[in-house]
C-alpha cells in the first residue's frame, strides 16, 4: 500500500466517528486504531490469501440471530485492564441488578499503572456486565448495560 493511500486512510479515520479500521489487500494488511486525539497505525502484516469455504449451517444460524440488549451502554473511555473492585479482596462496585446513579463508580480500568475509576453516565439498574474481571479492554468497548 503506498504512503499517500495510507495517509488518506489515517485522515479519514481521524475525522470520522469510527475508532478502528482494518484493510486487507493483496500486498498486506493495515490496521488503524484511533485512541483519544491520536491515530496509531499497525505495521503491515503480510498473509497468504484466505481460502474460501462455505460456512456451516450452525455458524450461519449463530450469526443470523444476535442478541440485542436494550438500555444505556457504558463504554470504556480508555485502553487498559478492567477490574470490578478496588482490590482483589474487596466487593465488586456493582453487580447485575445493582442500582446506580450518574457519577457513581462502576469499575476501575488500570492504564499504565494508574487506576482510573469509571463512573456511570446514566441512572438505572445494571442489566448486564459485558467484561470479565482482569480482562483487557479497548477504547469505546461496551462494559455495562444500564436499564
Amino acid at each position: 500500500m503506498d504512503l499517500r493511500k495510507l495517509k488518506t486512510l489515517i485522515d479519514l479515520v481521524s475525522e470520522s466517528d469510527i475508532s478502528e479500521l482494518e484493510i486487507t489487500e493483496a500486498e498486506g494488511k493495515v490496521r488503524i486504531v484511533k485512541g483519544g486525539a491520536q491515530v496509531m497505525v499497525a505495521a503491515p502484516q503480510y498473509t497468504a490469501a484466505p481460502i474460501a469455504t462455505a460456512p456451516t449451517t450452525a455458524a450461519v444460524a449463530a450469526e443470523a440471530a444476535p442478541v440485542v440488549e436494550t438500555g444505556h451502554t457504558v463504554k470504556s473511555p480508555m485502553v487498559g485492564t478492567f477490574y470490578t473492585a478496588s482490590s482483589p479482596g474487596s466487593a465488586a462496585f456493582v453487580e447485575i441488578g445493582s442500582s446506580v446513579k450518574k457519577g457513581e463508580t462502576v469499575c476501575i480500568i488500570e492504564a499504565m499503572k494508574l487506576l482510573n475509576e469509571i463512573e456511570a453516565d446514566a441512572d438505572g439498574i445494571i442489566k448486564k456486565i459485558l467484561v470479565e474481571n482482569g480482562q483487557p479492554v479497548e477504547f469505546g468497548q461496551p462494559l455495562f448495560i444500564i436499564g
